[in-house]
């Protein structure tokens, strides 16, 4: 998971929650910074602004260095919203990685102000996908072919699967389940 300072608290905690609760092993990664060390997180909502209001939320504890990821023990990449990706795109090593998924045809799932880390590394290009609608203009700007869909929902493209924010969590985890190849069935 690549994050930051300031991401979108539901954006980081729910889908890591979410992926451990399945069984993966999961590793939360910040340029400049090593396990351990906390990220705060910031509470996105609409109360009645034109856009939405930032309120602090709560302190993230990163379990992995991201110095130290080797990037061929991943099978997938989730990418967080929030505001963290404005500033850790700039991060030439973030672009990397996330180009390393891309070129593998690796699982990726990337929801809400995720995508300008995604413009930022160059893999949009052709590829149908959603943002947080603020994003959709760098998104067609970078070449791909953005759709604006209902939050709760998710866009599938290849190995990339989207949404908007996080109501859609359950959407993108259930399609990015499906590209890690997990099923879950309900007895």
């Amino acid at each position: 998971m690549l994050t930051g300072d300031f991401v979108e608290d539901y954006e980081m905690m729910v889908p890591f929650q979410a992926l451990l609760s399945v069984g993966l092993e999961v590793h939360a990664v910040c340029p400049g910074k090593k396990a351990g060390e906390n990220i705060a997180t910031a509470i996105h909502d609409f109360v009645g602004f034109q856009t939405y209001a930032e309120l602090r939320g709560h302190n993230f504890t990163l379990n992995k260095s991201f110095d130290e990821v080797n990037l061929d023990d991943y099978d997938g990449l989730y990418v967080c919203g929030g505001r963290a990706p404005e500033y850790i795109r700039l991060n030439e090593k973030v672009l990397d990685y996330t180009r390393h998924f891309f070129e593998k045809n690796k699982p990726v799932a990337a929801i809400c102000h995720g995508l300008q880390i995604l413009t930022a590394a160059g893999v949009v290009k052709g590829r149908t996908l959603t943002a947080y609608a603020a994003v959709g203009p760098e998104v067609t700007l970078a070449g791909g072919n953005y759709k604006e869909i209902p939050v709760t929902d998710a866009i599938t493209d290849g190995n990339l699967t989207t949404s908007p924010a996080w109501p859609g969590h359950p959407a993108i985890l259930r399609e990015f389940y499906k590209l890690l190849g997990i099923t879950i069935s309900g007895n």
